[in-house]
């Protein structure tokens, strides 16, 4: 189970976000081009780093704690992480400024 923990994590966090999307209407998923500028930066910034510390030793992942599938050296986990949480991150803020 313990290689299937990254991946549990992020799910819960897609499950309990979700509802922010679909029952409070703070349409993240409906708008997919400010979405996608939204993440591109973060994907950008972010994957850059993690590939440049991983290349230099600073930086590694658990063989325990991911499924062992990577991307251009990184876990798949990783780059989920990198839209996942971003996205819940956008919704929880939409929601949130709609109560203004």
């Amino acid at each position: 189970m313990d290689r299937w923990n990254y991946l549990a994590v992020l799910a819960a966090c897609v499950v309990i976000t979700l509802p922010l999307e679909v029952v409070l209407g703070a349409r993240v998923y409906r708008r997919p081009r400010r979405l996608a500028w939204a993440l591109l930066p973060v994907l950008a910034v972010f994957t850059g780093w993690d590939l440049v510390a991983a290349w230099r030793g600073h930086w590694w992942w658990s063989a325990q704690q991911t499924t062992g599938v990577r991307l251009a050296g990184l876990p798949v986990e990783e780059w989920l992480f990198f839209l996942i949480v971003p996205i819940c991150a956008l919704l929880t803020y939409e929601v949130l400024d709609r109560g203004r």
